[in-house]
């Protein structure tokens, strides 16, 4: 299976008219946030495939030409607090980043995100009943703590990830939020634990398949990471 990940950057290999020919491969579409809805409804439209997406910090109720209110992407299914299953995959979302400000966005602080786990948890337990797993891909929009985040608070990841992981072992994390722009680190893959935990700001291609293979690597601008 091959997911094309997508977050925080309109990339231009992606909003492109070529985008069917270039990512012929792709099976899944996934978003880790602060993207404008419109791209996300275009790569849907144009690929034809389903998109499963969270919130960034930046993601905010948006108004089209013809002022109809939007409060997500249109096509796309938002996997916030839940876990879905898509053709044997489990796929959830976590959202948001920490909070640093009083702005009504998408921030959370360490113990709210737990709360947002817990909410969570009888789904995952009865997944381990159910298949055996509890979830196969998190999506967040923050990095774990510690793991790919960056110095400054609004880029510091969650201590609640780590938990997260420690007990429902996610083969993938997949997270935006810290532009390679930014030079926190060039580092877009760390492995903790059973679980890879990867970067896709700006995009990339995640080749993966279900079973006990420990999680394959991704490419990144087409170079194999």
């Amino acid at each position: 299976m091959q997911f094309l990940t997508v977050s925080d950057e309109v990339v231009p290999a992606v909003y492109s008219l070529n985008i069917k020919e270039r990512f012929s491969q792709v099976q899944i579409v996934l978003g880790c946030g602060d993207l404008p809805y419109y791209y996300l409804e275009f790569i849907v439209t144009m690929l034809g495939l389903p998109c499963f997406y969270v919130y960034g910090n930046h993601d905010t109720v948006e108004q089209t030409s013809g002022g109809e209110v939007l409060y997500g992407a249109r096509g796309c299914t938002l996997v916030e607090d839940r876990v879905i299953n898509h053709q044997g995959w489990l796929i959830g979302g976590l959202g948001g980043s920490i909070r640093y400000n009083d702005d009504e966005a998408p921030q959370y602080t360490d113990q709210q995100m737990l709360m947002r786990i817990w909410k969570m948890t009888p789904q995952l337990l009865l997944n381990k009943v159910r298949h055996g797993r509890h979830i196969d891909i998190l999506l967040t929009h923050s990095p774990p703590i510690g793991i790919h985040n960056g110095p400054d608070r609004p880029h510091r990841g969650f201590k609640a990830f780590l938990n997260f992981m420690d007990r429902f072992q996610p083969r993938y994390l997949i997270h935006g939020h810290i532009h390679r722009s930014y030079g926190f680190s060039p580092v877009t893959e760390t492995r903790y634990k059973d679980t890879l935990v990867v970067n896709t700001a700006g995009h990339r291609l995640l080749t993966a398949q279900l079973g006990n293979e420990a999680p394959t690597s991704s490419t990144l601008d087409g170079k194999i990471i």
